[in-house]
């Protein structure tokens, strides 16, 4: 069965470099990519009152704008990127990204989500921008992969996987991280970082459950003694030189302690790398 994949784009540079990386990353395996643009009208507001409806001239100018736009992005990759195994489809939506996002998922039966971190104001420090925290945080369906802007496609070798050995696996939730190590040989570093480098009875349990759903790919367990999550999460990357991070985003627990909206920043600023939010 074909993966179906869900890129949502604004047409940026950012959002291209996206694109380009979901292609490569699974450029193996038949995919369907569904390419999603929300577009927006210069002179609707949340406030007002009138709503523009299909069939508008407002409204059918921006849904042609955006569709020019895919022609465009269509082209690009028939010149530089087409393969055999993947076919494209073009969504082009007025809604709010999150609703957009949503829907498709459900309709399409999305397997993952990838989209470009970049703010919209391109602000020094701020690299994931809130269209991407929200989706992070928000899409609960399936995985969503988010893409720095200076992060140029290499297949991914390292793959950082920070965890508490706190919760019990389950193999479906590993899935998508599995997959990615198989498909491009990827080796799996487990890092514990804790202040505390004793586990209790069932972190050492949880720890050999994750062991052995581990064991059909090359995989390495190490801990780190550090107060400051993210940053031991970063330099660990950094030093290993690792192609991506992924982590279980459990509601209101591991996202929420560890990747709050200052971290997932700050992470993106610093690590420069791929994230990968596993549900």
């Amino acid at each position: 069965m074909d993966k179906r994949i869900l890129v949502p784009t604004d047409f940026s540079k950012n959002a291209l470099n996206a694109v380009r990386y979901a292609l490569d990353l699974y450029k193996k395996l038949h995919c369907e990519f569904y390419f999603l643009n929300v577009f927006r009208l210069d002179s609707y507001t949340t406030s007002s009152l009138l709503v523009p409806e299909p069939g508008s001239a407002e409204y059918e100018k921006a849904k042609a704008k955006s569709e020019e736009e895919f022609a465009k992005l269509l082209e690009m990759i028939a010149l530089h990127q087409d393969n055999h195994k993947h076919s494209y489809y073009t969504i082009s939506s007025f809604n709010f990204l999150s609703e957009a996002l949503k829907q498709t998922i459900a309709h399409k039966d999305i397997d993952l989500v990838i989209m470009g971190t970049q703010g919209a104001s391109g602000t020094k420090g701020v690299i994931f921008g809130s269209n991407t925290v929200n989706t992070m945080e928000k899409v609960r369906a399936c995985p969503v992969l988010a893409i720095p802007e200076n992060v140029r496609y290499t297949s991914p070798k390292e793959i950082v996987f920070p965890t508490d050995y706190k919760s019990t696996y389950k193999r479906k939730e590993l899935n998508y991280l599995l997959e990615i190590a198989q498909l491009h040989q990827a080796h799996i570093r487990v890092i514990y970082v804790s202040k505390k480098m004793d586990l209790t009875e069932e972190q050492e349990n949880n720890k050999r459950l994750l062991k052995e759903i581990l064991e059909t790919v090359d995989h390495s367990f190490h801990t780190i003694c550090e107060k400051d999550i993210s940053y031991g999460i970063t330099s660990f990357a950094e030093s290993k030189k690792s192609d991506m991070i992924a982590f279980i985003n459990r509601k209101h627990y591991f996202f929420g302690s560890i990747f709050s909206r200052p971290l997932v920043k700050e992470i993106g600023y610093n690590a420069t790398v791929p994230i990968l939010a596993l549900h």
